[in-house]
């Protein structure tokens, strides 16, 4: 299935009050679920330091804002900033995101750096690096891939310069942020040992989906299956180093540019709905209004970053892909409103079941061949 995935990360998700029933609303987690209340996790990164690429709007944004909220001091990077925007038709910038980070509780520093320029990546490593001698959380949530994605469009007819510009932007970025920023985290984790009980540095990559299904263009395929890949490799190459690494996906986002495509603000989000053909997509992309009302805010993502930061547990988790929805019902956080949207549920309902990654499906990826002939290369 497509979802509006040009200008969201994927799925979706319904709005619902503690009195709806309905399959995809949940308020109260399972039986056996250890419930985090929300006041809870305020603070509970007060002291950390994280980096957050991508941090101009959108998922990256509400990532880094969250973690303000939970009184982590935030590197909100990204190209587009008060001096420079790099997309002219987009308001957003660095300098925004750290002002917002700032008035959530934490500390918002931004800086302006293009994640495909080594150079820059490196400079912006060696100033955490001077500043605090250390990282504890990493986001890699650099995309900038919407303008470039023919979603329904064959690999043999898509523009190949714009699919491997795609590559470049949203894989490449990622690799070079690793590269440089993952060895500040070295310290910290030798520090905290494998049984202190406290969170140990960890890493995300910010992905579209839970599952290997296809995404509907080749080069986003490519992107969003990589970046899942990227999670697990770096764990197979961390696990003696006690960071962890996971990928996680949002649902149906409701984004500045999701929220401009339906005409609506985050105050008045839910009029879309009340259109005529709210079930019908658009030829290219799943943007039915009644999927809209499914949607999530990007705050939701942000307190599964948080969630998963703040667990002691979560070398448990890694080299997995995890969803907002998912987390929600298992650590008890909620979205702005309150609600725990669950994209999963309402599109099972909608438009048919399909499957996730499970303990089976990992199971065919450890122990690898190499890691059998070549147990102690990590």
């Amino acid at each position: 299935m497509t979802t509006f995935r040009h200008r969201i990360h994927g799925g979706i998700l319904y709005f619902c009050d503690s009195r709806d029933t309905r399959p995809n609303c949940y308020h109260v987690p399972r039986k056996g679920r250890t419930v985090v209340p929300q006041h809870a996790s305020r603070k509970s990164l007060h002291g950390k330091i994280a980096l957050v690429a991508g941090a101009t709007r959108g998922a990256g944004r509400g990532i880094a804002v969250a973690l303000g909220e939970a009184g982590a001091t935030v590197y909100c990077t990204g190209r587009s900033s008060r001096k420079r925007r790099v997309n002219p038709r987009r308001p957003e910038t660095i300098e925004e995101t750290a002002e917002l980070v700032t008035s959530a509780g934490g500390r918002g520093i931004p800086v302006r750096v293009d994640h495909t320029d080594p150079a820059q990546v490196k400079k912006l490593v060696a100033l955490i690096k001077r500043r605090h001698h250390r990282l504890d959380i990493l986001v890699n949530d650099i995309w900038g891939g919407d303008a470039l994605t023919e979603f329904g469009k064959p690999f043999w007819n898509a523009n190949l310069d714009n699919g491997l510009r795609m590559l470049k932007q949203a894989i490449h970025s990622h690799i070079i942020t690793s590269h440089f920023a993952v060895p500040l985290m070295f310290g910290r984790a030798k520090a905290k040992g494998a049984s202190s009980g406290k969170p140990r540095p960890i890493i995300f990559e910010i992905t579209d989906g839970d599952a290997f299904y296809y995404r509907g263009n080749l080069f986003y395929d490519l992107v969003k299956i990589s970046v899942i890949r990227l999670a697990f490799a770096m764990a197979r190459e961390l696990r003696k180093r006690n960071i962890v690494s996971v990928a996680l996906t949002p649902g149906f986002l409701r984004s500045e540019a999701v929220l401009d495509h339906f005409g609506v603000t985050e105050a008045n989000w839910k009029d879309a709905g009340k259109r005529k053909d709210a079930n019908v997509n658009s030829a290219d992309q799943n943007d039915a209004p009644q999927d809209f009302l499914a949607s999530e805010s990007p705050r939701y993502i942000g307190r599964a970053v948080v969630a998963l930061a703040s667990d002691p547990r979560a070398i448990k988790r890694t080299g997995r892909v995890f969803s907002s929805w998912a987390l929600a019902r298992e650590y008890g956080f909620t979205d702005l409103d309150g609600s725990q949207p669950h994209w999963g549920n309402y599109a099972r309902k909608k438009y048919g079941r399909y499957k996730i990654c499970d303990d089976k499906f990992y199971s065919y990826w450890v122990p690898g061949l190499v890691e059998l002939i070549f147990p102690d290369w990590f």
